[in-house]
């Protein structure tokens, strides 16, 4: 069988985006759910990863998959050992004598290139825990508040987050990694969020910033990692430079304000005064007297967690196209 250009294990929200992308671009390709349900008119195969299951049936399991050059992981691995366990079961039941002259010629290592959808999660779980200790006395010569920014270099819960855990090993095996800020797009609209986030007063005042990227710039990005760069570079040098052992940080580049999001959003209420939206808003604008906002949205400073993805737009030569939620 002819070797696929990318295997998706897990087609869930995510493919509805990256299977039309994928047939527009003529890039060869299979996807499984657990149930082989079709995805956007996609058959699909049949396949589900339980790492605790005896090995001869996770070995059975996963030989019974195409080979393809790319495999993208969609659902979570958590803890030590799955992504080792996957990665290594693959390797030796897919490398063939092809693949291997096809490594040799393109002077690439890696016989198949896996990529990881993470959670920017791990940034968060990590201030949280920071913001929770005791603060370290100031430096005598350092007045300056610390910066709200992250990119993908700052530190996170490396060893106490399962899913940064596995990320990490599969790094380590030469995968790529790609954590995602909140998806959202055609269902998934952030303004049906408010009820769940914000039922109250007081958990409106305890949102702050809120990140966002939408599922066709996921998939734009997946399938960049895919096809390599923007035609001046082929595939495995563009995946040694940008894939291999990467871990990147994704959002539309947009810090999102929840207070002024919940504000704006009473708009689609104005003919009722006594809406759920509404109500929010006029939470937003109590809040804003008693802690002193003039305006929205908040400043950096204020928010406290704002995540900087100028990196990972500018290395893989994209713009987000589904940037600036309303």
């Amino acid at each position: 069988m002819e070797e696929l250009n990318l295997l998706i294990l897990g087609a869930g929200w995510t493919a509805t985006f990256l299977i039309p992308l994928l047939r527009s671009r003529n890039i060869s390709f299979a996807a499984t759910t657990t149930t082989g349900r079709p995805v956007v008119d996609e058959p699909t195969l049949p396949f589900k990863f339980n790492p605790s299951a005896p090995e001869h049936e996770i070995r059975s399991a996963i030989a019974a998959l195409p080979r393809a050059r790319h495999i993208l992981i969609t659902f979570p691995l958590t803890g030590a050992g799955p992504s080792k366990l996957l990665h290594s079961i693959y390797t030796e039941t897919h490398l063939t004598s092809a693949s291997t002259s096809s490594i040799k010629s393109e002077k690439d290592s890696i016989p198949f290139r896996f990529i990881q959808l993470g959670s920017t999660g791990i940034w968060q779980q990590r201030q949280q825990q920071s913001s929770a200790a005791t603060p370290a006395p100031a430096s005598p010569s350092s007045s300056l508040p610390p910066s709200p920014w992250l990119t993908r270099h700052s530190p996170y819960a490396r060893e106490t987050n399962p899913r940064a855990v596995a990320e990490d090993e599969l790094l380590a095996l030469g995968g790529c990694v790609l954590n995602l800020a909140g998806l959202w797009g055609d269902a998934r609209n952030p303004r049906g969020w408010a009820r769940r986030v914000a039922p109250t007063r007081d958990a409106v005042r305890a949102k702050a910033s809120l990140h966002l990227v939408h599922g066709l710039d996921v998939a734009r990005a997946i399938v960049r990692l895919v096809e390599g760069g923007n035609g001046d570079e082929s595939s495995s040098p563009f995946w040694e430079r940008v894939g291999r052992g990467q871990r990147w940080m994704v959002t539309d580049g947009f810090v999102y304000d929840w207070w002024a999001l919940l504000a704006g959003w009473a708009e689609e209420e104005e003919e009722n005064e006594g809406g759920e939206q509404m109500e929010r808003a006029r939470w937003v604008f109590e809040l804003m007297r008693e802690e002193g906002v003039r305006g929205l949205p908040r400043s950096p400073e204020t928010l406290g967690r704002c995540y900087d993805t100028r990196d990972f737009w500018e290395t893989f030569g994209l713009v987000p196209l589904k940037a600036r939620v309303c």
